[in-house]
């Protein structure tokens, strides 16, 4: 068996298809100078070239700009002129790129050693939409840093533009890009389109893959291409794992593997994981598997004084313990891919400070098949998927005011999807996209009686059916031109139609039929709804230095089954109405009670926004990005003071919460995002020096109330210099927020004062290891966090907005082979 250092340097590591060069035919490329990656990506979108390379090979390094006609083999000439990096065509459509080899009578640039190993993950094949419009890649280091700086995978957005995070639990963040959030955005997980199967959506669609498990993620924070999502009004995140890497022709199989572990002094956060790989020229095999516990974390200083099972500066119900594992097999022949994808997660526990209820167990398993063909005209994709999540609650050892407090609640999701995308070349100028996604998605939510009598809360002689047999069927078509019409002009074109289907079945309390629960069930529960989206996209590049994109959008998105189907507004006990019921359902963490309306309509967005980015020529040197948006939403779905219904009066709880109902109103958002980079110094003996900054802004308000919308994140700014020095990488950052003052008062939505956070963190590559180490709010400041929401991690008491984590010093170590 090859030793690893040996095999990088004799790459290809690559699919080796016969020893054919590539065609000599020419394509008409317009890409800019940026990172080699992104670059090499693009040449395979526009002309089929499936590229190869190591692990790590191409961080940190720029390419130079594409412009104007080059066969496959002078694109990839220019591309890697100045990167120090060689290539092979291994066949007609595939190249490895390798690590230069010196020609006679040529010294090296460096002296011979063992190549650095940055990642056992190896980037490759073709990424499809690139470079397309509005769309952010995370920066692959950025990634690797996060593998073990963070245990929520959201949270590896961080510094986005446009993104900000609604605060849940320890792994259960939910991003929210532009002002809209949860399911108003399209989230994929491995080209999964993954649903919450819980009525307080403890289980966003991020939780269910582990940071380690990341290999790449696109942010698309402005307008959203058709073919990229449907059924949301908000932007898209992509999260994907490792490609399948296969061995050489005739060679050894290739075995790869890592092992990583990180430890975090905040909540004595801990955790490891590690990844195994065996593959042949046409078969590859792997295994991951992860995990990470953290006790609960801490604040900067006191923040409360209703704590009495913790300290006043202890965030209570914050603790958490996460498992995942997947098995994947990858099988390739000539021009066909398939990969065949399983996995399972276990969260034995995870608090909620934000949440009346805890996670008392969450069992989920997946499996995924992926398929993608090249032909002479294009290339064909198929995904189908299918996900069993069975979700627990009650109260863990924070929450119980009494040590017999207990109240069971079951839920248990079934997600089957299906999609077909074929990518059409008309000609080399022209891309024709169509496809067809469909989702079955099955919920019940139900909460066992603590006993037989009815006239008790919380008993009876059968279940409390939340939502009993609720299904949403979603079917879309969708069509997409992209015309590159030259070196200046990109424009796109799309439509997508679809319908979605929900209904749900008869209701009950505690097994018995209330006068409530009998009015719900003699309803017409059944809803269709006929969807149309449009995006129209244009990029104009005048010149080296600059880059305009402009688009508008229509994109509609159906109310989830909570929002439709939560039914009840609370138990009538004699003269009272206890409203425990509506407290139960609550995805948006500010501790009131709601209650659905089955008549919502589905929420349709208007967007236009814009982007003006100036750089140099090389994309090295210096870059501002700016990007301004507006988005008016029809129908959007927002919360009211409750209203009787169904024959009960909401009444007043205790606490200082409100009881409150879903309707549709008339809404707006705008706002800009701001983000710019200067190389400041840049010398072999010391390395160089980057300063960054991201800057973002945004408002919402709802036009019919004059209120403000919920969880707008007010102006934030993130301002780091980063150093670079062989495998040394040392990043010093600063985080300003703004004073949030503009709230929701429905909603007692806290306000927060302003704040600056400063981390340091580090990071050193050596061979086959990599250590790095942090530290999070260096001086420990004491802050709340805008988005996240009311606390009540011991007892229910409003007013009080859930902090942000104090100091942390953080290290982690990875292991490659």
């Amino acid at each position: 068996m090859r030793t690893l250092p040996k095999l990088i340097t004799t790459l290809p590591l690559a699919m080796v298809m016969g020893s054919a060069v590539a065609e000599e035919s020419t394509f008409n490329l317009n890409i800019p100078a940026q990172p080699l990656a992104a670059a090499i990506e693009a040449v395979s979108k526009q002309t089929g070239l499936q590229p190869f390379y190591a692990d790590g090979a191409l961080v940190g390094k720029k390419s130079s700009a594409l412009k104007g006609n080059f066969s496959k083999r002078e694109a990839m000439e220019k591309l890697l002129a100045q990167s120090g990096l060689d290539y092979t065509f291994t066949g007609d459509n595939t190249v490895a790129v390798k690590a230069a080899t010196d020609k006679p009578g040529q010294k090296s640039a460096k002296k011979t050693e063992d190549p650095l190993v940055l990642d056992t993950l190896t980037i490759k094949a073709q990424k499809s939409n690139v470079d397309q419009p509005f769309g952010t890649y995370l920066d692959h280091s950025k990634i690797a840093l996060a593998r073990t700086a963070v245990s929520d995978t959201a949270q590896m957005l961080q510094g986005t533009p446009g993104v900000s995070f609604s605060r849940g639990g320890g792994i259960s963040s939910r991003p929210v890009i532009h002002g809209l959030a949860d399911d108003r955005l399209r989230v994929q997980v491995d080209g999964m389109n993954l649903i919450s199967a819980c009525a307080n959506h403890m289980n966003p669609a991020l939780s269910y893959v582990a940071p380690s498990s990341v290999l790449s993620a696109q942010v698309l924070a402005g307008i959203t291409p058709v073919s990229m999502g449907g059924d949301s009004i908000g932007g898209t995140i992509r999260v994907n794992s490792a490609d399948p890497e296969f061995a050489e022709t005739g060679a050894a199989p290739l075995i790869k593997g890592q092992a990583s572990t990180f430890y975090r002094t905040n909540g004595d956060a801990r955790g490891g994981n590690i990844a195994a790989s065996i593959a042949n020229e046409h078969a590859e095999l792997k295994y991951t598997g992860s995990t990470v516990q953290s006790r609960n974390y801490k604040a900067g200083g006191n923040f409360t004084t209703t704590n009495t099972k913790n300290g006043n500066d202890v965030v209570a119900s914050s603790a958490y313990k996460s498992e995942n594992q997947s098995l994947s097999l990858a099988l390739r022949n000539d021009d066909h891919l398939a990969v065949i994808k399983v996995g399972q997660q276990n969260i034995p526990y995870q608090a909620f400070p934000n949440v009346r209820m805890d996670m008392t167990g969450d069992d989920s398993w997946f499996a995924n098949v992926f398929t993608r063909s090249r032909f002479d005209w294009g290339n064909i994709e198929t995904r189908a998927y299918h996900e069993d999540a069975q979700h627990k609650m009650n109260f863990l050892e924070d929450k119980l005011t009494t040590p017999t407090r207990s109240m069971p609640m079951d839920t248990h999701g079934v997600n089957q999807g299906l999609s077909v995308k074929a990518n059409i070349d008309i000609t080399n100028k022209h891309l024709l996209t169509v496809g067809s996604e469909y989702q079955r998605y099955r919920l019940d939510d139900w909460w066992d009686p603590l006993g037989p009598n009815p006239m008790i809360m919380m008993q009876g002689p059968g279940p409390f059916w939340n939502i009993n047999g609720g299904h949403r069927d979603r079917i879309d078509l969708f069509t997409e031109w992209e015309g590159r019409w030259n070196q200046q002009w990109l424009t796109q074109l799309g439509a997508r139609v679809g319908a979605v289907e929900m209904n749900a079945g008869n209701v009950m309390d505690y097994g018995v039929i209330t006068p409530e629960a009998r009015s719900v069930n003699s309803q017409n529960r059944k809803q269709t709804d006929i969807n149309i989206d449009w995006t129209a996209l244009a990029r104009y590049t005048p010149n080296d230095m600059q880059t305009y994109e402009l688009g508008a959008s229509r994109k509609t998105r159906s109310p989830n089954l909570y929002e439709r189907f939560a039914w009840s507004r609370g138990r009538t006990m004699g003269m009272m109405t206890m409203p425990m019921s509506m407290f139960m359902n609550n995805w948006v963490g500010d501790a009131n009670g709601y209650v659905g309306d089955i008549n919502l309509k589905p929420e349709v967005a208007h967007t236009v926004s814009a982007t003006a980015n100036w750089h140099d020529a090389d994309q090295e040197n210096w870059e501002t990005k700016i990007t301004p948006f507006y988005t008016h939403v029809e129908n959007y779905i927002d919360a009211r003071l409750c209203q009787p219904a169904n024959g009960v009066t909401c009444t007043s709880p205790s606490g200082g919460f409100n009881l409150l109902q879903l309707a549709n109103f008339d809404a707006h958002l705008f706002g800009v995002d701001v983000s710019g980079s200067k190389l400041l110094v840049d010398t072999g003996k010391y390395g160089s020096l980057t300063g960054k900054t991201v800057l973002n802004y945004v408002r919402g308000k709802n036009n019919d109330t004059g209120s403000n919308l919920y969880q707008q994140m007010p102006f934030n700014a993130t301002v780091a210099l980063e150093h670079r020095r062989g495998g040394w990488s040392n990043t010093i950052e600063t985080q300003i927020v703004a004073p949030k003052t503009d709230v929701q008062a429905v909603r007692l939505e806290p306000r927060t004062a302003g704040y600056a956070l400063l981390n340091l963190r580090s990071s050193y590559t050596w061979k086959h290891l990599r250590i790095d180490g942090g530290i999070d709010n260096l001086l420990d400041k004491n802050y709340a966090l805008p988005l996240g929401g009311t606390y009540i991690g011991e007892k229910s008491i409003a007013g009080t907005a859930v902090p942000g984590m104090g100091r942390s010093f953080n290290v982690g170590m990875t292991i490659n082979y």
